[in-house]
This record gives C-alpha cells, structure tokens and sequence, in this order.
C-alpha cells in the first residue's frame, strides 16, 4: 500500500487532475514552476459576491408586472395558487400589486424599479437574470443551497471552493474574505456556515473582516511583543508543529500553521487596506462610506474593490435583512437606500479602473418574494408584506466575463413561475466557475468515500449570459 506523505504528494493524485492545478500554483508560489493553468481560459480572476441575504422582491425591484396593479386585491389565480402551499404559513390569497414606478434604463432598456436609481445608472454593465429558480422555500437550507450546492451543513461555501481550485495571488491576505451589514435587524439564516470550508482543511474558509478597528479580532500583537520576538516564536511553534504533523498525519495541522503564517503577513497589510485616506474625495463620496445609510455597506464595497486590487481571489459582502413579511414597502425603501448606491459605486469603480473585466460581481438573494400580499399582525393598509418564494426570482451579474445590458429568462404575468429559460442555482455556480477557467464536474475533492463537487450532481454553464 502506497502512503501520501505530503500535502503536494495528496494534490497531486487526488480530484481528477484538478488537484495538480492546485499544485502548480504551489510549486509556482514557491518559485518552482510556471503559474498554474486552469481547465480552458478563464474570463474573471476574481469574484465579489454580494449576498442579499433573506430574499429580495423580485416584483418590486427587477421584474416589472403591470397584470398584478390590474388585479390588485383580487384573489389569485386558482391555477398558479392551488398546488402552491406558503412556506411559513402566512395568509397568501390576494395579489398584492407593487407600487413601485418601472422604467427603461440605459441604452439596453433594462426596466428598474425606482427603489434603485444607482443601479438604473449601470444598467448597460449589468446581466440581469430573472428566471431563478431554487428548491428551498426557508432561509437556511436555501442560503446553504446558494452557497454550498446543497441544502444541508457542514459542507464548503463557493468561496472555498474557489479558494481550494485556485488559490490566492495575495500572500499577505487569505484568499478568500467576508464583509458583514445590515439593516439594524441583525443577520439572520444559515450565519458562518455561508462561508465555511466544511470538510475541506479550514484554510480555505473565509474570513470575517471587519471595515473598523481591528480588522480580525486579536490581531494586533500584545504590547511589549515586537515583530522580531514574535517571528521567532512562530518559527518555534511551526518546527513542533510539523513534528506532531509528521508523528500524528493531521492534515488539519498544516492548515494552523498556514494561518499563524498568514495572520502574521496580516498585521501589516490590513492596516493599509483599511486606510481609506489613500482614496479621493470623489471616490469616497461614489460609495457614501461619510454618510448614512450608506456608510457600512459602501464601506464594505469599497473594501472589497481593494481586496481584487490585491489579489484576493474571492470577497463576499453579506447584507442582511431583506426578510420582508410585513412593511414591506418601507423595509424595501430602507435596503435599498443602504445598498443601492454603493453596489452601483463598485462597478462603476472597478471598470474606471480597468478592473472590471477581470472581476466577476454578483448580487443574489436566496430566493424571491410571493406576488401575493402576507398580513401576519392584522390587515392594516401600508403593513403587508411578501412571504418565501423559490419558484422564481431575479439576481444580477457584471464583469468577468458576463454579457452588459442584457436580460436572461422571463416569469409569468405575476412573477410566480419562471416561463422561459430558467436557471437553477446549480446552474450559477457552474456558470460562476466556468467564468474562473474551472470545469464544475471536474472541480470535486474526496471525502467519506466519495467525490463531492459544488454542483452536486447537477448545474449547466449558463452560455447565454457568456459576452
């Protein structure tokens, strides 16, 4: 029986060849061997992934739908609502028309709502997607689905993955990043495991960075350690590591000491990146990181901008809350109001910077929002709301590689049902990976006896969107 003894030794021979990718891009790290290849020629180097987490109302932002103002407070239609149970339960009979204004924006004539105005600016950058469609109507197993490939826990986020296939150009920052907001009403759903490594080594999970302060909790060294003292105390607690490395075969060893390596190339590093005094007034004000509401989020934006100008192969924004089961409208204007200006900031910035084809962005909710009214306390006007919708729902891309001012997919007179080119989730991550240069069915690592993969055993490259 033949033992693996190194980690080069394991990637070498694991994941169908795709683990000697992964080992290319160590020997190249290390001055070794040439930069590693991918599986055909990517479009993106990086992604940043802005998450909406809880669901965006597709009807009221992105897919306009005059047939429900003319049905407004009239009973749905028997056909759609019949076979159609509430995922929480709520009263879902009438339809509830979204008040909000559409118009063509751009040369594309892409139709936004008034709620986003910024976005409406970057209409002719942005693929806007409305035939989404996923298979979890509550809010974990579907932020897992979006993330992971599957509904269920403790398996690797996208970012992971991606960080496993392809590494990070940036040795001074980890590969792949996470930048928390929202809305006052805390972050809800599936929490950390969105950007969790799983069963992969944990030095491919993401890391929570904060936009002020510290920005990793303990970062800073203790006072009287100084960088010398503390290198050498990471030089010895490396040497007793790979010790009970050698003596024990935890590959998991390998991953701590990899992140005291890192975290020490940190303390210098995130410091500068968190010093926005090296950007203009005008750049600043672009993403209104001085004001509110957009301060956190614009913040995180343009934190994310310097990540890709760094290396950082893959930084994910999560905002949280656009869980809207009541006040729909006045919750609605609230988001918007903190995330719309500076999301449209961000790609405006990175293609001023030449950045922009280079650099994926992708704005996704879990799942869409019920065309039917939710009243959950009463039935008093101005305080309904919209319930968990799978069946349909609208996300946007841009850059990387992505066709600009178009609109992929259509949904029915209500937006209930996608009618004409759906895609599931499956099919964005593999869309997502083709645009990186990976083949999804070939990306897979080993684990309790099998071969697992983002994509499970589904997912197409969505080739209509490809520009």
């Amino acid at each position: 029986m033949h033992y693996i003894h190194s980690r080069r030794e394991f990637l070498a021979r694991s994941s169908f060849g795709f683990g000697a990718i992964a080992l290319s891009h160590l020997l190249a790290r290390d001055g070794l061997a040439a930069p590693s290849s991918t599986h055909f020629a990517r479009r993106a180097k990086n992604v940043i992934f802005l998450f909406m987490m809880g669901g965006q109302s597709h009807v009221d932002l992105f897919d306009e739908k005059p047939k429900m103002a003319e049905l407004h407070g009239q009973p749905m239609p028997s056909s759609l609502v019949e076979p159609k149970k509430s995922a929480t339960g709520g009263i879902l009979e009438t339809v509830l028309a979204s008040p909000r204004r559409f118009q063509p924006r751009g040369n594309c004539g892409m139709a936004l709502s008034d709620l986003m105005p910024h976005t409406a600016r970057i209409a002719d950058d942005i693929c806007l997607v409305r035939s989404m469609h996923c298979d979890q109507p509550n809010h974990d197993p579907a932020q897992l689905l979006l993330h992971c490939g599957t509904p269920l826990f403790g398996n690797p986020s996208i970012g992971a993955w991606v960080n496993y296939g392809l590494g990070s150009e940036c040795q001074e920052m980890p590969g792949y990043l996470v930048l928390l907001s929202d809305d006052g009403h805390g972050l809800e759903g599936a929490g950390s495991s969105l950007w969790s490594s799983g069963f992969m080594p944990s030095s491919y999970r993401g890391v929570s960075f904060r936009n002020s302060g510290d920005p990793i909790l303990h970062l800073s060294r203790p006072r009287g350690i100084n960088a010398s003292t503390q290198r050498a105390r990471l030089d010895v607690l490396r040497d007793l590591n790979l010790l009970h490395r050698e003596r024990t075969g935890d590959t998991e060893i390998e991953s701590r000491i990899a992140a005291y390596e890192t975290a020490f190339r940190m303390q210098n590093a995130a410091p500068e990146l968190l010093d926005l005094r090296q950007e203009t007034a005008k750049t600043l004000a672009s993403y209104g990181v001085d004001v509110e509401p957009t301060r956190s989020f614009g913040t995180n934006c343009l934190l994310a901008r310097r990540m890709v100008e760094r290396g950082v192969r893959f930084v994910h924004l999560v905002h949280s809350s656009w869980d809207h089961h009541s006040e729909l409208n006045q919750r609605l204007a609230l988001n918007c109001g903190m995330t719309d200006q500076p999301a449209a900031a961000l790609v405006q910035d990175l293609k001023q910077r030449g950045l922009l084809d280079e650099t994926l962005v992708v704005c996704a909710g879990e799942f869409g929002r019920t065309p039917m009214g939710e009243v959950r306390r009463g039935s008093t006007a101005g305080k309904e709301g919209r319930d968990h919708h799978p069946n349909a729902f609208s996300i946007w891309l841009a850059g990387g590689g992505v066709k600009p001012g178009y609109v992929h997919g259509r949904t029915d007179d209500f937006g209930f049902d996608v009618v004409e080119q759906p895609v599931h989730v499956h099919d964005l991550q593999a869309t997502i990976l083709h645009l990186l240069g990976i083949d999804h069915e070939q990306l897979t690592y080993r684990h309790t006896g099998r071969d697992f993969r983002l994509t499970d055993v589904a997912g197409r490259v969505v080739t209509e969107i490809l520009s």
